[in-house]
C-alpha cells in the first residue's frame, strides 16, 4: 500500500475535474454524462481505501456546490503550565485529538476554534498565536483534502466538561497517548514547540 497516499491524491484531483466540471457545463448533456462517470469511477476507487461505501463516498462529493476547493477546520491547542495538552477523545472513533472541526461561513478562524473548544470541551478561551497551517492528504474517512490551522489557545473561563462527540478529555503528555486521529500527533508536537519559544521569549 506504498502507493496510497498518491493514489488518494489522484482521485482528490479526479473528484475535482469531475464536480467542477458538471458545475461549470450544466448544459451540455456530453459533458454531464461524461464528469458524472468519473466521479463514480473515483468514489468507486475512493471506497475501499477510504473506508467508505461506494453510496456514502459519492453523497460526500455531490454535497459540493460550486467550485471544489480543499476543506476548511480548524484547532485549539491548549497548554497548561506543566506541558500538557487538552486533549479530547472523540465518539466516533475512539481516538485522540485536539479539541476542533470543521469552520463555519461568516466566522474567523479565531472565532470557529474558539466556538470549537466551547462546544467540544465547556471552556471559554482567548484565542492567541497561529501555531502552523497544516495540509491533510485525503485519508481514511475523509476523501478530501483539509487545511488546518492550530492555535494556541488560553483559558479565560467554563468548566471542563465532556460532551456528546467528545465523551472523555484531560490534560496529557503526548507520551501518555497511544491512539492518535489523523494528524494531530504531529499538530501537538508542533503546538508545544511553539509555545515552548513563546514561553522562553517571556521569561
Amino acid at each position: 500500500m506504498a502507493l496510497e497516499p498518491n493514489l488518494l491524491t489522484l482521485l482528490d484531483e479526479i473528484r475535482a475535474i469531475a464536480l467542477n466540471g458538471l458545475h461549470y457545463s450544466p448544459h451540455n448533456s456530453y459533458d454531464i454524462d461524461r464528469y458524472t462517470r468519473l466521479l463514480h469511477l473515483a468514489a468507486q476507487t475512493y471506497s475501499p481505501l477510504v473506508e467508505m461505501p461506494t453510496e456514502a463516498v459519492l453523497e460526500t462529493f455531490k454535497r459540493e456546490m460550486g467550485a471544489v476547493t480543499p476543506k476548511v477546520g480548524g484547532n485549539g491547542a491548549i497548554i497548561n503550565d506543566v506541558g500538557q495538552v487538552l486533549l479530547v477523545k472523540r465518539s466516533d472513533n475512539g481516538r485522540w485529538c485536539l479539541p476542533g472541526g470543521y469552520a463555519e461561513v461568516g466566522l474567523t478562524p479565531q472565532e470557529n476554534v474558539a466556538r470549537e473548544v466551547r462546544e467540544e470541551t465547556g471552556l471559554e478561551v482567548e484565542v492567541g498565536s497561529l501555531v502552523d497551517l497544516f495540509c491533510i492528504p485525503p485519508g481514511a474517512g475523509h476523501p478530501s483534502t483539509h487545511y488546518v490551522f492550530v492555535y494556541l489557545c488560553k483559558v479565560t473561563g467554563g468548566v471542563l466538561t465532556p460532551s456528546h462527540e467528545t465523551p472523555e478529555l484531560g490534560y496529557f503528555h503526548p507520551e501518555q497517548i497511544a491512539e492518535w486521529h489523523s494528524t494531530h500527533q504531529e499538530r501537538v508536537h508542533q503546538s508545544l514547540v511553539v509555545w515552548q519559544k513563546l514561553k522562553g521569549q517571556s521569561t
